[in-house]
């Protein structure tokens, strides 16, 4: 894989609230909703609605979004594509749960099932 450091570096000074607004119009757009797009970032980061308003409130980055996250003991199951790297190959950790988010987003605005995109057996 190519050197991502720049890439890695960017992710973890990006605020979750700037990115958010991208994340429910994209979902929207293919008529999706905002609660499902809620239910699907609590089932990979533990975060529920009032804890996400509340960090879209104190603009913080990814990289303190996912620090103090619960990640989902499956979210090693989420594989696949994301901006061209697979990512269950990124080694980079932070950069990995960000793209894990990136992927569950994609799949809901695809058309996914919620059981799907939250690996229920």
């Amino acid at each position: 894989m190519n050197d991502t450091s720049h890439h890695d570096d960017r992710i973890a000074k990006m605020t979750f609230a700037s990115v958010y607004p991208h994340y429910l119009a994209k979902v929207e757009k293919k008529g999706r909703t905002k609660d499902e797009l809620h239910r699907v970032i609590e089932w990979l980061t533990g975060y529920n609605e009032e804890k996400l308003q509340a960090l879209m409130e104190a603009k913080v980055t990814f990289e303190k979004f996912f620090q103090h996250a619960t990640l989902n003991p499956n979210a090693h199951l989420i594989t696949g594509v994301i901006c061209g790297y697979r990512v269950e190959e990124i080694t980079n950790p932070l950069t990995q749960k960000a793209r894990y988010l990136d992927k569950l987003v994609d799949e809901l605005a695809k058309g996914r099932k919620l059981e799907k995109i939250m690996r229920v057996a």
